[in-house]
């Protein structure tokens, strides 16, 4: 698990979103979505000597903090005369239930693009909010697919994370949560294709610029850090089979690159340490989190092996969607009967 060795913080001022995005989208999209709570736990921040604030967006409409992107994408595109009659995207599970949910509400069809591996549970709440669901062989297959559906007229699709009105509908997350937490030391949040950590950057260093905002994503599936070492955006070649299957995307954006780029640190997490933090903040919390958002612990507890003062966490917990099967091995070994500690 290792930081990033340097940081372009110049490239943050190069991008297309702004805090004035961010906040244009949490008037546009605040009817539609949850005011999500913060949680702490007493116990770990004991401890581990440091105060930690969990955003609890595991408790958002849809299970996930991806329906922000999505609605702030639809509302904007019908704003515009763009958002047509039957909207597309590709996704592994949470950004197709905001997708579907929001195009119920908008009153537009949707399909959803996956490949055979999406959970079960995400894939039956896809359908349930009255989406089409077309499943492939591969992730790469569908998002084959989706993008020679989305060729023929009349159709809009929903990027899971590289549009710019994706990255700032998820900045109103941390938005949301700065305003109930007040100054903190650091940001962190899981990456898959990095809509959720662009949208936290623009949104942390406008109003905290000291702050720090750090990512985390699976080490079985690290084509960001790769991209950020190389300076050039690596793809997996399969999908990786990981817990965190939310981070599973097979490479990261031309528009959210910038932002990783940008970031203050950013964290591999191995398989053992995703189901420890999962089982820890599910016994600690007491709500429903996924592994991809438990994963960002991993990256908390070393960053904070480095700190010579207290520090002010925020996590941002994305999602809450878990099937049988991952639950089962999220389970299988019991890691409870070691309690964190920076020592571990």
């Amino acid at each position: 698990m290792l930081p990033v060795a340097t940081i372009n913080s110049d490239l943050l001022y190069m991008s297309s979103v702004t805090i004035a995005d961010v906040q244009a989208a949490e008037q546009r999209i605040q009817p539609f979505i949850k005011n999500t709570p913060v949680y702490e736990s007493q116990l770990l921040n004991d401890w581990l000597g440091h105060n930690i604030m969990f955003k609890a967006e595991c408790l958002q409409k849809t299970g996930a903090f991806k329906l922000r992107g999505a609605i702030n994408m639809m509302l904007k595109a019908r704003e515009n005369g763009q958002l047509g009659s039957h909207v597309l995207a590709s996704s592994s599970g949470n950004h197709a239930q905001a997708v579907a949910y929001a195009a119920k509400l908008l009153g537009v069809k949707a399909t959803i693009f996956s490949a055979q591996n999406v959970s079960k549970v995400k894939a039956a709440a896809t359908e349930y909010y009255g989406a089409k669901l077309d499943i492939s062989a591969s992730r790469k297959e569908a998002d084959e697919k989706v993008a020679e559906a989305a060729k023929k007229n009349g159709v809009l699709w929903m990027p899971p994370f590289n549009h710019y009105d994706i990255i700032a509908g998820q900045g109103t997350a941390a938005l949301e949560a700065l305003k109930q937490t007040g100054e903190v030391d650091s940001v962190f949040a899981p990456v898959g294709g990095g809509g959720l950590i662009s949208g936290s950057l623009v949104t942390t260093k406008a109003l905290y610029p000291k702050a720090s905002v750090i990512g985390a994503e699976p080490l079985v599936a690290n084509d960001a850090i790769r991209s950020i070492r190389t300076g050039v955006i690596q793809s997996l070649e399969n999908q990786p089979d990981t817990l965190a299957d939310g981070a599973a995307t097979l490479a990261v954006g031309e528009l959210t690159f910038p932002f990783l780029q940008a970031l203050d640190g950013f964290y591999e997490i191995d398989e053992t340490k995703i189901a420890y933090w999962t089982q820890w903040l599910q016994h600690l919390l007491k709500i429903h989190v996924e592994p991809t958002s438990a994963m960002s612990m991993g990256a908390v507890v070393e960053w904070l092996k480095t700190q010579s003062t207290k520090q002010k966490v925020l996590v941002i917990l994305s999602g809450g969607n878990i099937d049988q099967q991952k639950m089962l091995r999220v389970w299988q070994d019991d890691h409870l009967h070691q309690v964190p500690s920076l020592l571990i």
